[in-house]
């Protein structure tokens, strides 16, 4: 909706929404105040208005009721208790707090030297100080520290944090170090406000990967140096104990830390003695005191409380969410006015267990793919809020102009599929010689059923939709799929394990945009680096592997030539789209990035100027819109 439209609702419906929120969180009384629009960050900038004070309020005591009118509420994000707040470890189950991610990592607790920008591409200051700067044989970058820089316990942050934080990250085999410190060969500090990043060389003498030096810069948080060596102290340095320590004490340079959390919620609370006030960043403190995201049990939940008002910021598929505003006249809002309403870079993805030996066999995983019906998967899971395959063939690129350039579309086109070809899969199958020869209807491959278990996690409704239909896709070509949806921290742990046996055709996201795109999705989808590697989050779930696959990836990342580069990518689409390891369900944004303008308002939209990608306020330059947001009058 157009900002005057929202802003009208907003007024109208306030006080019945605040009312039928009393039953969950009283108000505590304040003055509202508002928070004035903030400058685009840069090292140079100057601060626009002196940061105020927050306005007094009776002392909220960790678990208690929260003030309305100074917290944000968030949805969507968070499944089950948190489990720490170590930012070493890839298994705090900490969504607010710890995310590391290559299209911007959530820097509220936990900062990045760079925020990554999708709209535009580019890399906006934040521990850093002004722009990165390669040498001429593009092998090693220099970034220079905000003097104004400071951990929450008053010391500043060096260069000396960024280079121990990398060596600590390899050392412990996290997900950081072993993404990252294959194709960076060292981080130093050349002075307390000087890093030096050498990228690995190549025999010639290039970097092996600059696409991955750059997304470093945006991905991989700065931890205190004082305070790891102290988590290795008491972990006598055992790279298992040091991952698996909650960080109760950690150290942090954000605007926001924990206050409180339980298996009902997760609280942030501001630090007004934040460093980014200072006139080289924000120049004032963001808007919100508190960052609360409720623990519900499932998206149907979420979604009851986001109509409520009781949730701000909501991150998951609503379906036709229009009709919140259009039928329901609720100050509901998304990115963009018009379907799809949000940008979508992303492609949930159907992975097969290659560990399973029947989905060794491609003939089946690609029958599996063509019967699917990707159009009753847009209508049913979507609601429309997707581009069909049709209209953007399938691919490693997501649907935007930059990456669908990347690759020869006529030269994939006789293998492309568009779905619900139940004649073609059958006859696939049966050319295969793989026949119901029991007559039972569910055919055979050497003596075994085709018998599969297709899960996604349990409340997650657009993916359960679409996990129906790939099990219906399964019954109309004589393979049974059975369904399961366990609970999403359950689901997880069993994915990203280095073997597992729960799951056939399982669920999973892929890579959005970021600065190694499309490659870092292509890697993500089909890298053999992946296999026999425990607690991965990195990609490649199913375990699949092919020697021409892995070349490519080495190769795509140090050519300079786009020709070249685009001959590469389209022999890896050709590769895909024969072997089938996955299948991409549906295109969709990032992140569902909804807002309810019942409390605060001023959210990031399309065509306001801001600039501000809709992330949900916390990944990237996102984290922007927490400066931008005010209080409806």
């Amino acid at each position: 909706m157009k900002k005057n439209v929202k802003r009208f609702l907003s007024l109208l419906l306030t006080m019945v929404m605040v009312l039928s929120m009393l039953t969950a969180c009283k108000s505590n009384k304040t003055d509202e105040t508002s928070t004035k629009d903030t400058p685009t960050p840069t090292a140079t900038t100057e601060a626009t208005d002196t940061p105020t004070a927050t306005p007094a309020t009776e002392e909220v005591k960790p678990g208690g009721e929260l003030p309305r009118n100074e917290t944000l509420y968030y949805g969507g994000l968070q499944w089950g208790a948190v489990n720490g707040w170590n930012p070493l470890s890839d298994d705090m189950n900490n969504a607010l707090a710890i995310t590391q991610s290559g299209g911007g990592s959530r820097t509220p607790m936990f900062e990045t030297l760079y925020m990554y920008n999708m709209l535009d591409d580019t890399m906006t200051p934040l521990l850093a100080d002004g722009d990165y700067q390669w040498n001429a044989d593009r092998t090693e970058i220099t970034v220079k520290i905000k003097s104004a820089a400071k951990w929450s316990d008053g010391t500043a942050v060096t260069a000396d944090d960024v280079a121990y934080t990398f060596e600590a990250d390899a050392k412990v085999k996290n997900g950081q170090g072993v993404a990252l410190a294959p194709y960076i060969e060292s981080v130093t500090a050349v002075d307390p406000q000087t890093v030096l990043i050498k990228a690995k060389l190549d025999a010639k003498g290039k970097a092996v990967n600059p696409l991955l030096v750059v997304a470093y810069l945006g991905q991989t948080y700065v931890i205190q140096k004082a305070w790891i060596q102290k988590v290795e102290a008491r972990c006598n340095n055992d790279a298992a104990a040091i991952k698996k320590d909650a960080g109760e004490d950690v150290v942090y340079s954000g605007p926001y830390h924990n206050f409180y959390n339980d298996d009902q919620k997760v609280v942030l609370v501001r630090n007004d003695s934040y460093w980014g006030q200072d006139a080289s960043m924000w120049g004032k403190l963001p808007a919100p005191k508190y960052l609360c995201h409720t623990i519900y049990a499932d998206n149907p939940a979420t979604e009851v409380a986001f109509k409520a008002g009781e949730v701000d910021v909501d991150q998951q598929f609503i379906p036709n969410i229009q009709d919140l505003w259009e039928k329901d006249g609720l100050p509901i809002s998304t990115y963009l006015q018009d379907a799809p309403y949000g940008i979508c870079v992303n492609m949930p993805t159907a992975w097969f267990n290659m560990d399973n030996k029947l989905l060794q066999n491609v003939a089946i995983r690609k029958a599996i793919a063509m019967a699917v019906d990707y159009d009753a998967i847009n209508a049913n899971a979507m609601t429309g809020q997707s581009p069909t395959f049709k209209n953007i063939p399938r691919s490693v690129m997501n649907p935007t102009d930059g990456e669908q350039a990347k690759y020869d579309h006529d030269a994939v086109k006789d293998l492309q599929w568009t779905g619900n070809d139940i004649e073609g899969a059958k006859k696939l199958l049966d050319d295969a010689g793989i026949k119901d020869k029991n007559g039972d209807g569910i055919r055979e491959l050497d003596g075994k059923k085709l018998s599969f278990v297709a899960a996604c996690p349990d409340g997650w409704t657009d993916w359960q939709a679409a996990i129906e239909i790939v099990a219906a896709a399964g019954k109309n070509i004589g393979i049974d799929i059975t369904t399961q949806y366990p609970q999403a921290d359950v689901f997880q742990s069993t994915v990203t394990s280095k073997k597992q046996t729960e799951y056939d055709i399982f669920m999973m996201w892929t890579d959005s945009a970021g600065p190694t795109q499309p490659w870092g999705r292509l890697r993500m989808l089909t890298s053999s680096e992946y296999n026999g590697v425990d607690n991965n989050w990195a990609g490649n779930w199913g375990h699949y592997s092919n020697k021409r696959m892995d070349e490519l990836i080495k190769l795509i990342p140090g050519e300079a030539d786009p020709a070249k580069q685009k001959e590469y990518y389209t022999e890896a689409v050709k590769i895909y789209l024969t072997d089938v390891p996955s299948f991409s369900l549906m295109y969709r944004p990032d992140q569902f990035h909804a807002v309810n303008e019942s409390i605060w308002t001023n959210y990031p939209e399309s065509g306001d100027g801001n600039n501000i990608p809709p992330l949900v306020l916390l990944n990237g330059y996102s984290i922007a819109g927490l400066y931008k947001i005010d209080l409806v009058k």
